[in-house]
């Protein structure tokens, strides 16, 4: 039953596409340092950066408009904590719930993300390469213009030693769709 289900979603369906398309341009703040996930973050982190989303070509929707697609998001932006700035470059595929034309939706990824540096005043993310996982919604605002909540997650899952920390990011997301 479950590779079928698989193989019925990698099938390609009505709206299939061989290319990338590019479906927004965003800018993110982070606008809370709440903890969610591992440990007590040290130090207090501001991220900004521009993101841009590309639809990857495995979708189904329903004659209603409402599905499921893929999508691969892309950011570089700046981050500051502990009296140090750095710079950070993400590379995120994942899954987004919705309808066609991208005005409503919910999604969530897992990727990779490198930081220029890794220590931040008294926090040690332990190295360049970290897992980014995150979470987001959005809703229009104004014809192409659209309002979004992220959730970010950048850590090394332990893997250059256990006292590594890693950050959570609340970020609120301006984004234009094309």
């Amino acid at each position: 039953m479950l590779p079928s289900l698989i193989c019925s979603l990698l099938v390609p369906a009505p709206g299939y596409s061989e290319e990338m398309s590019l479906l927004n341009v965003s800018f993110r703040a982070r606008v809370s340092g709440a903890t969610v996930l591992g440990d007590q973050q040290p130090e207090e982190f501001e991220e900004y950066d521009l993101s841009a989303n590309f639809g990857l070509p495995w979708m189904r929707y329903s004659s209603s408009g409402w599905g499921v697609s893929t999508r691969l998001m892309a950011s570089a932006g700046i981050i500051r904590g502990g009296g140090e700035r750095g710079l950070v470059f993400s590379l995120i595929p994942g899954i987004a719930w919705g309808s066609e034309d991208g005005r409503f939706s919910v999604d969530a990824g897992a990727g990779a993300a490198l930081f220029s540096r890794y220590r931040f005043g008294t926090q040690d993310f332990g190295g360049p390469f970290q897992f980014a996982l995150t979470a987001g919604a959005g809703f229009p605002l104004y014809k192409r213009l659209r309002l979004g909540y992220r959730f970010l997650h950048y850590s090394d899952a332990g893997i250059n030693g256990p006292d590594t920390i890693g950050a959570d990011f609340h970020m609120i997301e301006f984004s234009y769709w094309f």
